[in-house]
């Protein structure tokens, strides 16, 4: 296995992602969106989530495709973002046909960042702009840190941030998109070395190596209740269906505990999206779904090391970046 060529998950043919932020509110969101309509699924293991439209991704539910999926800061304000990308795309005659309508199917999920030293006082609800604005954005490449769902992303003692990795697995490619804001950490101890080094690829996240040693004790929580949580998405261009997709979420939660330490706590609402763009048929299914977890697992890993690595300064942050602390390491 190897990266992509951006290793990005729009190494995924057709996939592209846009985002938005607020520099004063400290906030923003994320979007990816396809050139036609993909199955989803999602998978929730943390204790405090925020979604919009995640009921309809079980199997068992009429729609089996939705348009978009969105990662957002704001907590439950942030909700409304994926009422700009709908709009949006509406606009373009895009979603789930219902007689002569359409309506456009964006699930969403949220991250708590109202604690962060951005300005929320806000007269009206920044987020459906923010969402029309990260669709209108969508591309192949996309900048990773400080970043759209990853702008006022904290962690426990860092900077968040938004994340994203590839792989080439055989003649499948996966990808990894995060907005990490965990209550624990993703580097060992007081040290620069990231938990998620073990899977590292060449330096995408310093080339530090693992850790000699560590305290296997969790750390005390420095957030409170409902003030964290990582959201992600993993891709495929497999051709699944919606349960197997389900299961491509549920295995890539591996990469969340492989590089955040703890995860999926109860103060935390960690969710995985999976997202399958179906251009490539499965050749021996039961095989190739465990190829494709464990690289989703190991995309989701990596990606959230990168989104930390690469946040950058801001006024008013309330926490120092990677490269701020470990400059002269």
């Amino acid at each position: 296995m190897q990266p992509g060529p951006g290793n990005l998950i729009t190494d995924i043919k057709g996939l592209r992602v846009g985002s938005a932020a607020d520099a004063e509110i400290k906030t923003g969101c994320t979007v990816l969106v396809a050139d036609r309509p993909f199955t989803a699924a999602v998978h929730v293991m943390g204790g405090a989530p925020g979604t919009r439209e995640t009921d309809l991704l079980a199997p068992d539910k009429t729609v089996q495709q939705v348009d978009a999926l969105v990662l957002s800061g704001g907590s439950a304000f942030g909700l409304d973002a994926a009422s700009g990308v709908a709009d949006a795309l509406r606009k373009e005659g895009r979603g789930f046909a219902v007689g002569d309508v359409t309506v456009p199917i964006v699930p969403a999920a949220i991250l708590f960042d109202l604690i962060n030293g951005g300005q929320k006082d806000w007269a009206q609800n920044p987020y459906k702009a923010l969402g029309a604005t990260a669709l209108a954005h969508a591309a192949e490449d996309f900048a990773l840190g400080t970043a759209g769902a990853g702008t006022g992303a904290l962690i426990a003692d860092l900077k968040g941030g938004l994340g994203s990795a590839s792989l080439k697995v055989g003649r499948y490619t996966v990808g990894a998109l995060v907005a990490v804001n965990a209550l624990g950490r993703v580097t060992v101890g007081d040290g620069p070395h990231f938990w998620a080094a073990p899977f590292e690829f060449g330096s995408e996240f310093g080339g530090l190596g693992p850790a000699r040693d560590f305290d296997p004790s969790a750390p005390a929580p420095v957030k409170g209740g409902g003030q964290a949580t990582t959201i992600a998405i993993v891709a495929t261009d497999a051709e699944l269906t919606q349960s197997q997709a389900s299961r491509l979420a549920t295995a890539a939660h591996d990469g969340m505990a492989r590089a955040i330490y703890p995860s999926h706590t109860p103060m935390d609402g960690d969710l995985v999206f999976a997202a399958a763009t179906g251009t490539t048929p499965l050749e021996a299914p039961e095989a190739d779904l465990l190829r494709l977890g464990n690289a989703a697992a190991l995309c989701l890993a990596r990606a959230i090391a990168r989104g930390v690595y690469h946040a950058t300064p801001a006024t008013g942050d309330l926490q120092p970046t990677w490269a701020a602390r470990f400059s002269s390491t």
